[in-house]
């Protein structure tokens, strides 16, 4: 896996900062939650993956480059 770099990470907090909510499109991980759950983004770490809250008590993150979600309230 090549990481992103420095630019594409600030890129990524800007558009997902702390409290954003999202919906669960697809993860392909036998831990994730259900397609269409909910969670809050706390952060983005150093690998532009989004640190998060599922609303099924879910912690797994959003893995940039693998996973997709779609902001559902920005904030």
């Amino acid at each position: 896996m090549r990481f992103p770099d420095r630019e594409t990470v600030e890129r990524v907090r800007r558009e997902y900062p702390a409290g954003t909510i999202v919906e669960l499109v697809k993860m392909d991980d036998p831990q994730a939650p259900p397609a269409g759950t909910l969670g809050e983004v706390l952060g983005v770490d150093d690998t532009a993956s989004l640190i998060m809250r599922w609303q099924n008590g879910s912690g797994l993150n959003v893995v940039y480059g693998e996973d997709v979600v779609r902001k559902v309230k920005p904030r």
